[in-house]
């Protein structure tokens, strides 16, 4: 299954969006980005009970997209040249002078590490 265009489109235009692991996760606001009509989300803070762990122990989750909701699969990235070009989506879509310190954190090793990208299900 694949994300319908309208709904990649929302995820694409909207800063901020929410994503719950499994189904007792509470849903939690993360930045996301569209690459080559997939999405793909990335930790800030990898911690022990946070959404990202929570996400690799049980990969089934969902996401809230404005007034959607739409249950999804997380599964790990690999590969520098995916890993580069959503680098270089959250640097075009976090442009504020806020975000841009996020946005070169995001390309450090560790939270590299931490992408995930969310498959419909």
């Amino acid at each position: 299954m694949s994300f319908s265009k309208p709904l990649l489109a929302t995820v694409d235009a909207i800063k901020i969006f929410g994503v719950r692991a499994g189904t007792v996760h509470r849903y939690i606001a993360v930045w996301a980005v569209v690459v080559n009509s997939r999405i793909f989300v990335r930790s800030w803070s990898d911690q022990p009970h946070g959404w990202y762990r929570a996400f690799v122990e049980e990969p089934l989750g969902s996401l809230q997209a404005g007034d959607r909701e739409v249950r999804v699969r997380a599964r790990r990235v690999r590969g520098e040249r995916l890993l580069d070009s959503i680098d270089d989506a959250y640097a075009a879509k976090y442009v504020t002078p806020g975000a841009k310190k996020y946005v070169r954190g995001f390309r450090s090793p560790r939270r590299r590490a931490t992408t995930l990208e969310l498959v419909a299900r």
